[in-house]
């Protein structure tokens, strides 16, 4: 069955553009257009979409207001359509935040190459319907942090993909400030990644920042991967391990790769390093985490039921690469568990 889609989107030039990209993929149909939130609310009623793509900028309501009234409503699978620029970051993570699926950059529909991934982000999105509720309180499983001291050379190495905000904001929530160096890939914009850093920041006891060429990992830091042409990894000693930012060509499909940091974990951080692939389109990770697995370090997958895409973490744990497997809630506390003094 195809998957039957509502695009809302107050310039009729780009709904136009979206339902002909849409249209390129057979398993994939636009059922209707809207232009305002209250002529979505009227279709969406209407039409019972399997999935909306969504403008966050509309007249009258617009789209994050929407979003959130959806998604506690009527919960929908959503891709939001936005320009991803540095100024949209913000919007688009509070999107990410509130529950939809994923944003998608309004100018990559021009681009022939790049917009063949909207079709293949809506079926995915399509597979959602009716497992994600509206977004709650961060529910961790509850941690002690007062007696917390990190083992020498411990480090937590973590990759994430679709559903990785609201995953990420949960996980590192449950870290204390002094947690163990901890380094993350999370497939975003590069315009993205500095707002998102800061926003783990004021909500998190850790410092997280983005990482920067030749940061020594520290206790009580984290390190986001910065969006854009190079990837993330390891480099030094196991007593003085460094960010180092390589240029490079895409690997697994990504540029940062989680697979590129996973690996200079196994080769720096052996059975010191802890791991955890969440939720994810794909298998980034996958081949890094068997690595890790097979220097020593114990590796954590997010379980299907609570992810949002059980792409990355199912193929890690398909082959061999996850040691056990987890709900999100969890994987804080063991992570840190295997992390104590």
């Amino acid at each position: 069955m195809s998957v039957r889609t509502l695009v809302v989107d107050d310039s009729l030039t780009m709904q136009a553009l979206i339902q002909r990209t849409l249209a390129s993929d057979p398993q994939v149909e636009v059922v209707g257009t809207a232009s305002s939130a209250d002529e979505a609310r009227v279709r969406i009623k209407e039409l019972d979409p399997d999935v909306v793509t969504l403008d966050i900028e509309m007249p009258g309501m617009n789209g994050l207001d929407f979003l959130e009234r959806l998604m506690r409503l009527r919960p929908t699978p959503v891709v939001m359509l936005s320009t991803l620029t540095s100024e949209g970051a913000d919007a688009s993570l509070a999107a990410l935040e509130l529950g939809a699926f994923e944003c998608f950059d309004k100018l990559a529909l021009r681009r022939p190459d790049e917009a063949i991934r909207l079709p293949r982000l809506v079926r995915a999105a399509a597979e959602t319907r009716g497992r994600r509720a509206a977004p709650a309180p961060a529910a961790s499983e509850p941690v002690t942090h007062v007696d917390f001291v990190p083992r020498d050379q411990s480090m937590i190495a973590v990759g994430a993909s679709t559903g990785g905000v609201e995953a990420l904001i949960e996980l590192l929530s449950g870290f204390p400030a002094n947690c163990p160096p901890t380094v993350i890939v999370q497939h975003m914009p590069p315009s993205f990644t500095a707002s998102f850093a800061a926003r783990l920041d004021r909500l998190c006891k850790p410092h997280v920042q983005e990482a920067q060429a030749g940061a020594v990992l520290q206790v009580g830091k984290v390190y986001l991967a910065p969006g854009g042409d190079r990837h993330l990894e390891i480099a030094g000693s196991p007593t003085r391990r460094y960010c180092r930012l390589l240029p490079g060509p895409k690997m697994s499909g990504h540029q940062p790769s989680v697979d590129v940091l996973f690996h200079s974990v196994a080769r720096l951080g052996g059975s010191d390093a802890v791991g955890a692939i969440l939720t994810g389109m794909g298998a980034d990770g996958a081949e890094g985490m068997l690595a890790m697995r097979q220097a020593g370090a114990m590796t954590v997958g997010q379980d299907e039921a609570s992810s949002v895409v059980y792409g990355m973490p199912g193929v890690a744990h398909r082959i061999g690469a996850v040691v056990q497997q987890l709900p999100l809630r969890r994987i804080a506390a063991r992570l840190l568990q295997e992390c104590r003094a």
